[in-house]
């Protein structure tokens, strides 16, 4: 029995770890209002009712792929801007003295404070909420990547220039590849937040997507709707978290694995 637990501790305290929680839901749900917090069966009900019944004719999976474009295109544009911003930022140091001013005011300004600016620039329709989206993972594509290609190790370089290695070949071949854990961090950190901001996106004047779900469950006073909504979004990050780790296991076999 111990052997099997040991050999299967990875997957196992996860799933332990989930059904205690969701037993003390319900045992909590037993002693309260149910409009106030429902169990988890009835939580599990409204995903059934929502899953075969569409609300504001889209279905729960369709709002997730609504939610789920919304994000990946504004992950994907934070990427591609950020990226290549945030190693510049570490690797020249004119070109920090020159943006670091800039990115250090914007930086503590929350997505959501963008949301007024953002309706009167683009409108209610998809720009916006795929800017609030935007503005979350951009801001931390350029810390994660500035910061990594700050902390290269100085001998890595040294010893590539001692080989004959131009600064082009230290940059690409040496600098990047040594801050590749630190960009993936962005990368996850990035679509994350990403994912976070969807929801603040979503309500203004979204007609699809988990946000729209959410506000629906709010305007019904409908619990256990706002829970499915909350959860999905909870299980589709934790998706994709595991998917950019895997990407990271592929990528970057030389990291080993915290214990």
């Amino acid at each position: 029995m111990n052997r099997f637990i040991s050999q299967n501790a990875r997957w196992l305290a996860p799933v332990a770890s989930i059904g205690a929680f969701v037993v003390l839901w319900g045992l909590v749900s037993l002693n309260v209002d149910p409009d106030f917090l429902p169990s988890p069966l009835k939580v599990w009900q409204e995903f059934v009712r929502l899953f075969n019944h569409p609300v504001g004719g889209t279905t729960i999976l369709g709002h997730v792929g609504f939610s789920l474009r919304r994000v990946l295109i504004a992950f994907g544009l934070a990427v591609l801007l950020g990226l290549p911003l945030g190693l510049l930022m570490g690797w020249n140091r004119t070109c920090e003295k020159i943006v670091a001013p800039i990115f250090e005011v914007l930086r503590p300004i929350p997505p959501i404070a963008w949301i007024p600016i953002a309706i009167l620039w683009l409108g209610v329709a998809e720009g916006s909420k795929i800017f609030i989206c935007f503005v979350g993972a951009f801001v931390i594509m350029i810390l994660n990547s500035y910061t990594g290609m700050r902390y290269v190790d100085p001998l890595l370089i040294d010893a590539a220039r001692s080989f004959g290695a131009s600064r082009s070949q230290q940059f690409f071949n040496v600098a990047v590849p040594a801050c590749m854990p630190s960009i993936f961090a962005g990368v996850q950190n990035s679509l994350s937040m990403a994912w976070m901001c969807v929801l603040a996106a979503e309500m203004v004047g979204a007609r699809e997507g988990v946000g729209y779900i959410i506000i629906q469950g709010m305007d019904l006073n409908k619990s256990s709707m706002i829970l499915v909504g909350m959860v999905l979004i909870g299980i589709v990050g934790s998706l994709l978290a595991a998917t950019l780790r895997c990407a990271e296991r592929l990528l970057c076999p030389w990291r080993r694995e915290m214990v």
